[in-house]
């Protein structure tokens, strides 16, 4: 039978639940847009979304009064939160700095081969793809979660960024015990295909209930370490991608202008163009494989009406937004997930 809808207030009695609703709530203030710094990067990987599309030919623009020109109209335009990437920023790190004078709350993504200066205080999301030897293969580059950890060991900016694809399913433990053991954090993302990509990356529905089932005991196992909730990983490892779930927020999917990301969100290129039909947060990725950690950061938080019908899914939702907040924001620290089993997303069977 179908769930009956409950009032708002009567889901809030629950204290537990208002309190969380108080705490992430202070926080929807953020309006994000995204910018690639560089067209270079110092290594080439398998499945790269960036040499995607025409997005790679844009000419670098390396002036930083023109980067700090852009952060003052995005301010005054209404952008409270940026997320830095690209290529590789960390090889621009100079323009990063920029951004952050400018722009005090953001993130980086960077694969965490070159150090970003102690001054820049953007969380630092660290990808990683697997084991040593799996980065040497699809990565081109030797020891690197070793260098990654060397680089960002301590670092409170820090959280690594576990992207699984369907051949390092099996590498995911010895990754989180050895980050684990350094005291660092992790998230989990999924791969998902760039726009015409065949490699051999790509999830199947096995894999994703495989990465369904290893996440939830890595979340178990390593409650200290792994930023992520029982939510996250049906959200992520459903076998419906994050636009046919909830639907993509992003300009790319959205052509409406009126509220939210359609009105706000501009992806920008490292010539400081953009391009809304093109617009969304991991551009030329196959929308509908899509199931990014760092797109379902607003695809499923934007989704607040359709999870506020229960105190389960509520919850559910309140533990999405929670570990949301404390991947993306310095000094946000993530609750106890209020819901300790997974539920099924509003609309949806749990698979």
């Amino acid at each position: 039978m179908p769930e009956t809808q409950m009032k708002f207030a009567e889901i809030l009695a629950d204290t537990g639940i208002a309190e969380r609703w108080q705490k992430v709530k202070k926080w929807f203030f953020l309006r994000e847009s995204t910018y690639d710094m560089t067209n270079r990067c110092n290594i080439r990987c398998n499945g790269c979304y960036y040499y995607e599309g025409d997005k790679q030919f844009a000419l670098e623009n390396r002036d930083p009064d023109a980067w700090r020109a852009l952060m003052r109209s995005e301010k005054a335009r209404g952008i409270t939160y940026v997320v830095l990437a690209g290529a590789e920023p960390s090889l621009v790190s100079e323009l990063c700095a920029v951004c952050y004078q400018e722009m005090p709350l953001g993130a980086i993504a960077t694969n965490g081969l070159v150090r970003m200066p102690e001054a820049i205080r953007y969380k630092i999301h660290i990808s990683v793809w697997g084991s040593d030897e799996t980065s040497l293969e699809i990565r081109g580059a030797k020891n690197m979660l070793r260098r990654q950890i060397e680089n960002y060991r301590g670092d409170p900016r820090a959280v690594f960024v576990y992207t699984f694809t369907r051949e390092n399913l099996d590498q995911a433990e010895p990754v989180v015990r050895a980050l684990a053991s350094e005291g660092s954090w992790l998230t989990f993302n999924m791969f998902s295909a760039p726009v015409g990509y065949t490699g051999s990356l790509r999830h199947t529905a096995a894999s994703l209930r495989a990465c369904r089932k290893i996440q939830l005991d890595l979340l178990a196992r390593y409650p200290q370490t792994v930023l992520f909730s029982p939510y996250s990983a049906v959200a992520h490892t459903h076998t419906l991608g994050l636009h046919d779930l909830y639907g993509c927020s992003y300009p790319r999917m959205n052509p409406s202008t009126d509220i939210g990301l359609g009105r706000s969100f501009r992806q920008y290129r490292a010539d400081l163009s953009w391009d809304r039909g093109a617009a969304c947060c991991v551009p030329d990725t196959d929308c509908a494989d899509c199931r990014h950690y760092a797109s379902g950061s607003a695809v499923v938080t934007a989704r607040m009406f359709r999870h506020a019908v229960s105190p389960e899914s509520f919850k559910s939702w309140l533990d999405y937004v929670d570990t949301y907040l404390a991947v993306w924001v310095m000094d946000y620290a993530k609750g106890p997930n209020l819901m300790e089993e997974p539920a099924a997303p509003p609309g949806h069977p749990m698979f």
